[in-house]
């Protein structure tokens, strides 16, 4: 068995997945809503440079916080939950420990 896989179990791996993408897609719904705000305000050279910037900062966030490797997806999960994209229900179906892991690094 591949190390990175070693305890997930199918069905973990797949309520992770799920998760994992329902969470991304509400990070970037946030983001088009934050941008469509912030379009409208658009005034001149130096407000769309300002969204230009912003933009580059959150695809790197984004793309930064978003990385679905099972090795480090508890705490992947943990970020996800404190900052309110994730709730802890969504993620039944990981085992107790796992679980309990994630809430405890969500608190920090």
């Amino acid at each position: 068995m591949d190390t990175m896989l070693e305890g997930w179990t199918e069905p973990e791996q797949a309520v992770a997945r799920e998760a994992f993408d329902r969470a991304y897609s509400r990070a970037v719904d946030q983001l088009v809503a934050t941008v469509r705000s912030r379009a409208e305000e658009l005034s001149s050279a130096d407000s769309v440079w300002q969204l230009h910037d912003f933009l580059s900062i959150e695809r790197h966030t984004i793309e930064g916080r978003f990385d679905f490797r099972l090795d480090g997806i508890l705490f992947v999960f943990a970020s996800l939950v404190k900052e309110s994209l994730l709730q802890i229900d969504e993620l039944a179906g990981l085992d107790a420990e796992k679980l309990a892991k994630i809430v405890a690094m969500s608190r920090f």
